[in-house]
């Protein structure tokens, strides 16, 4: 959430594209990012299991597992 917003889509698929196969990386926003998730699926279709650890309404937070 400390990254600016402009940068932040960039950042988070940077830092996605950095996980290796077995590591996974803790995603916490400051709400449900559903078009990110799709981005993530077109880029990396099949590359990454996502896990909803918590859903709101302060923030989300999601485990993307890299397969």
């Amino acid at each position: 959430r400390l990254v600016p917003h402009a940068i932040r889509p960039a950042t988070i698929l940077g830092a996605l594209d950095s996980i290796a196969p077995g590591a996974a990386m803790i995603l916490v926003a400051p709400h449900d990012p559903v078009p990110l998730l799709a981005q993530i699926h077109d880029r990396w279709p099949g590359r990454f299991r996502t896990d909803y650890l918590e859903s709101g309404p302060e923030a989300w937070r999601l485990r993307f597992v890299a397969d």
